[in-house]
Protein backbone atom coordinates (compact mmCIF):
# COMPACT_ATOMS: atom_id res chain seq x y z
CA UNK A 1 0.00 0.00 0.00
CA UNK A 2 2.84 2.07 -0.84
CA UNK A 3 1.70 4.14 -3.67
CA UNK A 4 -1.68 5.71 -2.65
CA UNK A 5 -0.73 5.73 1.01
CA UNK A 6 -4.02 7.69 1.82
CA UNK A 7 -6.16 6.38 -1.27
CA UNK A 8 -9.88 6.01 -1.11
CA UNK A 9 -9.39 2.71 -0.86
CA UNK A 10 -6.88 2.51 2.26
CA UNK A 11 -9.20 5.36 3.72
CA UNK A 12 -12.33 3.43 3.63
CA UNK A 13 -10.47 0.36 4.84
CA UNK A 14 -9.18 1.93 8.17
CA UNK A 15 -12.61 3.50 8.85
CA UNK A 16 -14.04 0.22 8.50
CA UNK A 17 -11.74 -0.99 10.81
CA UNK A 18 -11.73 2.12 13.47
CA UNK A 19 -15.69 1.47 13.57
CA UNK A 20 -15.06 -2.19 14.42
CA UNK A 21 -13.14 -1.22 17.36
CA UNK A 22 -15.26 1.58 18.53
CA UNK A 23 -18.09 -1.26 18.01
CA UNK A 24 -16.23 -4.16 19.69
CA UNK A 25 -15.00 -1.52 22.78
CA UNK A 26 -18.52 -0.23 23.58
CA UNK A 27 -20.01 -3.33 23.23
CA UNK A 28 -19.59 -7.15 25.17
CA UNK A 29 -17.92 -7.95 21.94
CA UNK A 30 -14.44 -6.80 22.53
CA UNK A 31 -13.99 -7.12 26.23
CA UNK A 32 -14.45 -10.68 27.70
CA UNK A 33 -15.25 -9.62 31.46
CA UNK A 34 -13.73 -12.37 34.00
CA UNK A 35 -13.09 -12.07 37.96
CA UNK A 36 -11.12 -8.91 37.73
CA UNK A 37 -9.86 -9.52 34.92
CA UNK A 38 -10.77 -7.98 31.13
CA UNK A 39 -9.69 -9.84 28.17
CA UNK A 40 -9.39 -7.35 25.05
CA UNK A 41 -10.33 -9.13 21.48
CA UNK A 42 -9.71 -5.29 20.22
CA UNK A 43 -6.53 -6.39 19.11
CA UNK A 44 -7.63 -8.88 16.25
CA UNK A 45 -8.56 -4.97 14.00
CA UNK A 46 -5.51 -3.30 15.24
CA UNK A 47 -3.52 -7.02 14.07
CA UNK A 48 -5.22 -7.19 10.45
CA UNK A 49 -4.66 -3.09 10.24
CA UNK A 50 -1.42 -3.58 10.77
CA UNK A 51 -0.78 -6.45 8.73
CA UNK A 52 -2.82 -6.04 5.67
CA UNK A 53 -2.71 -1.65 5.91
CA UNK A 54 1.02 -1.25 7.49
CA UNK A 55 2.65 0.53 10.73
CA UNK A 56 1.16 3.73 10.22
CA UNK A 57 -2.60 2.28 9.96
CA UNK A 58 -1.59 -0.53 12.93
CA UNK A 59 -0.12 2.87 14.56
CA UNK A 60 -3.71 4.96 14.26
CA UNK A 61 -5.80 1.56 14.95
CA UNK A 62 -3.48 1.13 18.39
CA UNK A 63 -4.29 5.13 19.09
CA UNK A 64 -8.34 4.46 18.48
CA UNK A 65 -8.03 1.35 21.04
CA UNK A 66 -5.74 3.38 23.19
CA UNK A 67 -8.49 5.93 22.87
CA UNK A 68 -11.07 4.00 23.57
CA UNK A 69 -9.63 2.13 26.47
CA UNK A 70 -9.19 5.74 28.17
CA UNK A 71 -12.70 6.23 28.17
CA UNK A 72 -12.98 3.09 29.63
CA UNK A 73 -12.00 4.34 32.70
CA UNK A 74 -14.57 6.66 33.26
CA UNK A 75 -16.40 4.00 35.10
CA UNK A 76 -16.82 1.35 32.47
CA UNK A 77 -13.71 -0.35 33.86
CA UNK A 78 -13.05 -0.95 37.20
CA UNK A 79 -9.40 -1.54 36.57
CA UNK A 80 -9.29 1.04 34.13
CA UNK A 81 -10.25 3.32 36.83
CA UNK A 82 -7.58 2.32 39.21
CA UNK A 83 -5.20 3.09 36.83
CA UNK A 84 -7.10 6.57 35.50
CA UNK A 85 -5.48 8.63 38.80
CA UNK A 86 -1.65 7.04 38.09
CA UNK A 87 -0.64 8.12 34.46
CA UNK A 88 -3.66 7.55 31.53
CA UNK A 89 -1.50 8.77 28.99
CA UNK A 90 1.00 5.54 29.20
CA UNK A 91 -1.92 3.11 28.15
CA UNK A 92 -2.62 5.62 24.71
CA UNK A 93 1.09 5.31 24.10
CA UNK A 94 1.15 1.36 24.76
CA UNK A 95 -1.32 0.66 22.22
CA UNK A 96 -0.02 3.17 19.59
CA UNK A 97 3.19 1.19 19.91
CA UNK A 98 1.32 -2.06 19.82
CA UNK A 99 0.13 -1.43 16.45
CA UNK A 100 3.26 0.04 14.87
CA UNK A 101 5.14 -2.04 16.03
CA UNK A 102 3.17 -4.85 14.97
CA UNK A 103 3.08 -3.53 11.00
CA UNK A 104 7.14 -2.96 11.25
CA UNK A 105 6.92 -6.82 12.18
CA UNK A 106 4.71 -8.23 9.49
CA UNK A 107 6.83 -5.48 6.67
CA UNK A 108 10.45 -6.63 8.21
CA UNK A 109 8.94 -10.70 7.59
CA UNK A 110 8.06 -9.84 4.10
CA UNK A 111 11.46 -8.77 3.46
CA UNK A 112 12.60 -12.47 4.24
CA UNK A 113 12.34 -15.42 2.38
CA UNK A 114 9.33 -16.28 5.05
CA UNK A 115 5.88 -17.43 3.23
CA UNK A 116 3.27 -14.77 3.21
CA UNK A 117 1.03 -17.00 5.37
CA UNK A 118 3.96 -17.39 8.23
CA UNK A 119 4.86 -13.88 7.84
CA UNK A 120 0.75 -13.02 8.60
CA UNK A 121 0.61 -15.66 11.18
CA UNK A 122 4.02 -14.42 13.39
CA UNK A 123 2.78 -10.98 13.05
CA UNK A 124 -0.89 -11.61 14.03
CA UNK A 125 0.56 -13.66 17.49
CA UNK A 126 3.63 -10.42 18.17
CA UNK A 127 0.20 -7.83 18.27
CA UNK A 128 -1.27 -9.30 21.49
CA UNK A 129 1.87 -10.13 22.31
CA UNK A 130 3.39 -6.85 22.53
CA UNK A 131 -0.05 -5.40 23.91
CA UNK A 132 0.20 -7.75 27.45
CA UNK A 133 4.30 -7.29 27.62
CA UNK A 134 4.18 -3.53 26.75
CA UNK A 135 0.62 -3.05 29.68
CA UNK A 136 2.31 -5.32 32.13
CA UNK A 137 5.90 -3.56 31.78
CA UNK A 138 4.05 -0.03 32.01
CA UNK A 139 2.03 -1.89 35.10
CA UNK A 140 4.49 -3.32 36.79
CA UNK A 141 6.95 -0.54 36.57
CA UNK A 142 5.29 2.38 37.49
CA UNK A 143 2.06 0.93 39.71
CA UNK A 144 4.03 -1.99 41.75
CA UNK A 145 3.98 0.95 44.87
CA UNK A 146 0.94 1.11 44.79
CA UNK A 147 -0.22 -2.32 44.08
CA UNK A 148 1.95 -3.33 46.98
CA UNK A 149 0.67 -0.74 49.25
CA UNK A 150 -3.42 -1.23 48.09
CA UNK A 151 -2.95 -5.29 47.69
CA UNK A 152 0.50 -6.24 49.64
CA UNK A 153 2.97 -7.35 47.94
CA UNK A 154 1.75 -11.52 48.05
CA UNK A 155 -0.98 -10.83 46.01
CA UNK A 156 0.70 -8.74 43.53
CA UNK A 157 2.83 -11.20 41.70
CA UNK A 158 -0.18 -14.13 42.08
CA UNK A 159 -2.29 -11.00 39.84
CA UNK A 160 0.65 -10.45 37.68
CA UNK A 161 1.06 -14.09 36.45
CA UNK A 162 -3.17 -14.57 36.32
CA UNK A 163 -3.47 -11.60 33.92
CA UNK A 164 -0.47 -12.56 31.74
CA UNK A 165 -2.05 -16.84 32.31
CA UNK A 166 -5.07 -16.19 31.32
CA UNK A 167 -5.26 -12.70 29.62
CA UNK A 168 -1.51 -12.94 27.04
CA UNK A 169 -3.12 -16.31 26.16
CA UNK A 170 -6.64 -16.51 25.84
CA UNK A 171 -5.43 -13.19 23.51
CA UNK A 172 -2.89 -14.58 21.49
CA UNK A 173 -4.84 -17.47 20.67
CA UNK A 174 -7.68 -15.71 19.71
CA UNK A 175 -5.62 -13.06 17.52
CA UNK A 176 -3.36 -16.01 16.18
CA UNK A 177 -6.63 -17.54 15.25
CA UNK A 178 -9.00 -15.12 13.96
CA UNK A 179 -6.31 -11.90 13.14
CA UNK A 180 -4.35 -14.47 10.75
CA UNK A 181 -7.49 -15.67 9.40
CA UNK A 182 -8.78 -12.51 8.40
CA UNK A 183 -5.62 -10.73 7.25
CA UNK A 184 -5.14 -13.94 4.48
CA UNK A 185 -8.50 -13.23 3.62
CA UNK A 186 -8.48 -9.73 3.16
CA UNK A 187 -4.70 -10.09 1.43
CA UNK A 188 -6.47 -12.58 -1.17
CA UNK A 189 -9.42 -10.89 -1.84
CA UNK A 190 -8.26 -7.29 -1.76
CA UNK A 191 -4.95 -8.87 -3.80
CA UNK A 192 -2.43 -7.34 -1.54
CA UNK A 193 1.20 -8.43 -2.33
Amino acid sequence: MNKNKFSTKYLVEMALLVAIILLMAFTPIGYIKTAGLEITLIVVPVAVGAVTLGPTAGAILGGVFGITSFIQCFGMSQFGALLLGINPFLTFLVRILMGWLTGLIYHGLRKTKIPSAASVTIASLCCPLLNTTFFMGTLVTLFASTMRESFGMGKVLPFIFAFVGVNGVVEAIVCFVVGTAISMALKKALRYS
